[in-house]
């Protein structure tokens, strides 16, 4: 579900509600190359966020043009559950952890 005005999203994960939303679109750096898109976790009323740093899409790595972006609640539900795996305690305190996934959201 999209908030349009805020651009925030609310996906429920096993009971509990998480607010996302897309930080970066996949972009090129001269330093790294193609980066892939990032999205902001927050579980609703909770402190500490995640952020889920997705790799670039395959298309653009072979050097064809950039398609419709694919996100959607079931890929960040599959994130939130890998980063709650990965040990992100959203009731804690602390800066934003940041997590690799994959291209499924593992």
């Amino acid at each position: 579900m999209l908030n349009i005005r805020s651009g925030t999203s609310i996906v429920d994960v096993d009971g509990s509600t998480y607010e996302w939303q897309l930080q970066r679109e996949p972009q090129w750096t001269d330093a790294e190359g193609w980066k892939g898109m990032m999205v902001s976790l927050q579980q609703k009323d909770m402190q500490r966020g995640a952020i889920l740093e997705f790799p670039p899409p395959k298309r653009l790595l072979k050097g064809l043009q950039r398609g419709r972006l694919q996100i959607n609640d079931a890929l960040v539900a599959r994130g939130v559950r890998a980063a709650l795996q990965a040990g992100w305690e959203p009731a804690s305190r602390g800066k934003p952890m940041v997590f690799m996934v994959d291209a499924e959201g593992n």
